[in-house]
C-alpha cells in the first residue's frame, strides 16, 4: 500500500511536488515569455498593457503560492528553490526586455543579473546542506525590483508627459541599491559561515 502525497489539503502526511503551490510557482515562470514576446510584438501600443497585466498577476501570485505552502503545510524543496527562481526570472525577463527595446540601460539589467543569478546559483550548490531562505532585505529587494519593473513597463509617458520618467529612475535606482546591497549581505554571510 502507497502512501497518497498531498496536493492540496493541509495535513502532516507525505507532501507532493506536484502541490497547488509548487503549481503556480511553475505558472508564474510560465508567464515570463509571453509579456516579454507581447512587449517586444508591440513596444509602446495596446500589448505592452496586457504584458503589464500579465506581469503585476505573476507577481501578485507569488504571495498566493507563498500563503498556499504555509497555511495548507505544503512546503517543500523543491518550492523553496522554485520560488526565488520566479520571481528572478519574472523580473530578469522585465529587466532585459526594457534593455532590449531603450528604455532602461544595458548595465543597470547587467548588475541586477548577475547578482540574481550569483545568488541563485549560490543557493542550488549549498541546498544539499541547507535550504536557505529570503531574508527581510530580499524579499524587500524583490518586492521593489517588480514595483519598479512594472512601473517601467507601464506606457505612462505618453499619457501623462515625459515627467513620470523621473519617477521610473527614482523606483528603478531604489532596487538597483537594494539589490546591491541585499547581494553584499548574502555574500557577507557567505563568508562568515
Amino acid at each position: 500500500m502507497t502512501e497518497s502525497r498531498r496536493v492540496a489539503r493541509p495535513g502532516d502526511s507525505l507532501v507532493s511536488p506536484w502541490n497547488i503551490a509548487n503549481l503556480i510557482t511553475i505558472g508564474r515562470i510560465l508567464f515570463a515569455p509571453i509579456f516579454v514576446w507581447l512587449i517586444v510584438m508591440d513596444p509602446s501600443g495596446p500589448w505592452r498593457w496586457l504584458a503589464l497585466i500579465l506581469f503585476i498577476a505573476a507577481t501578485a501570485l507569488d504571495g498566493l503560492d507563498g500563503y498556499l505552502a504555509r497555511s495548507r503545510n505544503l512546503g517543500t524543496p523543491l518550492g523553496v528553490l522554485l520560488d526565488p527562481i520566479a520571481d528572478k526570472l519574472l523580473i530578469g525577463s522585465g529587466l532585459v526586455v526594457l534593455s532590449v527595446i531603450g528604455e532602461l540601460p544595458w548595465w543597470v539589467t547587467v548588475v541586477i543579473l548577475v547578482r540574481e543569478f550569483g545568488i541563485t546559483v549560490y543557493r542550488m550548490v549549498i541546498v544539499r546542506r541547507e535550504v536557505l531562505g529570503a531574508s527581510w532585505l530580499g524579499k524587500t529587494k524583490t518586492f521593489v525590483q517588480s514595483f519598479a519593473v512594472a512601473f517601467a513597463m507601464a506606457p505612462f509617458a505618453p499619457l501623462v508627459g515625459d515627467w513620470i520618467n523621473w519617477v521610473n529612475i527614482t523606483l528603478m535606482a531604489s532596487a538597483f541599491v537594494l539589490t546591491v546591497w541585499s547581494g553584499i549581505e548574502y555574500v557577507w554571510k557567505a563568508i562568515r559561515s
